[in-house]
């Protein structure tokens, strides 16, 4: 067997203990979800967000459907950093000492980026959803009756996927990181971007202008703080390659002496 497939043999195996490390805290963490559910899921039944509509079973899965998906949940935001982790493990042998260091920093900021989308759709998005429902239903003389799996399932697709949404920061700057984006290609794209940015948020929230302004002005946020990041990345980036030409055109002059 040559060197270059022992490296391709080992990479793999790499690869496979970093995932079996993954689903191993997943597990774990799904255990504990099962265990965490029953409080979690009466804490959410006790918010002012259903404004006193009964929450009732119309399915005998209900229960474990609701128990399934908030234990999935639980689970997802545990194993996130330590998934990061590895993924950063398994990538830094090819990365520069700054760059290791440097992209290091991204798993604790994505992960607190990722909590604080899950906050900002449950505190502020989900609340202006279920008050215009609920007056809608109102105004149209119907006594509402939330099943239980229909609610959370409904929350959860109004929730996750801002915490997917506040990756943006992260993503541009592992992005400018690459040589893919920068600073001035975000400032060029910045109209289609806000369009972008507001057409999810009006799709996400009730069709009154307060709502969507409330939505839309952290998510345009979002993108000047992902610029302004990109921005000292570059930055950083041209003073290493500044410093690199230095110690090049130095080498250079020393072996044509």
């Amino acid at each position: 067997m040559t060197e270059q497939e022992m490296t391709v043999v080992e990479h793999l195996t790499e690869l496979r203990k970093r995932i079996m490390w993954v689903l191993a805290v997943f597990i774990v963490a799904l255990i504990a979800g099962f265990f965490l559910a029953g409080p979690l899921i009466e804490y959410l039944k006790q918010q002012p967000i259903a404004d006193g509509v009964p929450i009732i079973s119309l399915h005998p899965s209900d229960a474990l459907r609701v128990y399934m998906q908030v234990a999935v949940l639980v689970g997802v935001v545990v194993v996130l950093p330590v998934a990061l982790y590895h993924i950063w493990r398994f990538v830094s042998p090819g990365l520069r000492e700054t760059e290791r260091r440097g992209t290091l920093y991204f798993i604790p900021a994505a992960f607190l980026l990722f909590i604080m989308g899950l906050l900002f759709g449950y505190y502020i998005v989900f609340p202006m959803l279920m008050q215009f429902m609920s007056n809608l239903s109102g105004s149209m003389g119907i006594n509402p009756n939330y099943g239980i799996g229909e609610f959370f399932s409904f929350m959860f697709n109004m929730v996750i996927p801002f915490g997917v949404l506040f990756q943006l920061p992260i993503v541009v700057m592992f992005l400018t990181r690459l040589k893919i984006l920068n600073p001035m290609r975000l400032a060029k794209m910045r109209r289609y971007a806000y369009f972008i940015l507001a057409v999810i948020a009006i799709t996400l929230t009730p069709p009154d202008i307060m709502s969507d302004v409330l939505v839309t002005i952290p998510l345009l946020l979002l993108y000047e703080i992902s610029t302004w990041l990109s921005r000292i990345v570059y930055r950083k980036q041209l003073k290493e390659q500044e410093q690199w030409e230095k110690e090049y055109n130095m080498e250079a002059d020393e072996v044509s002496r």
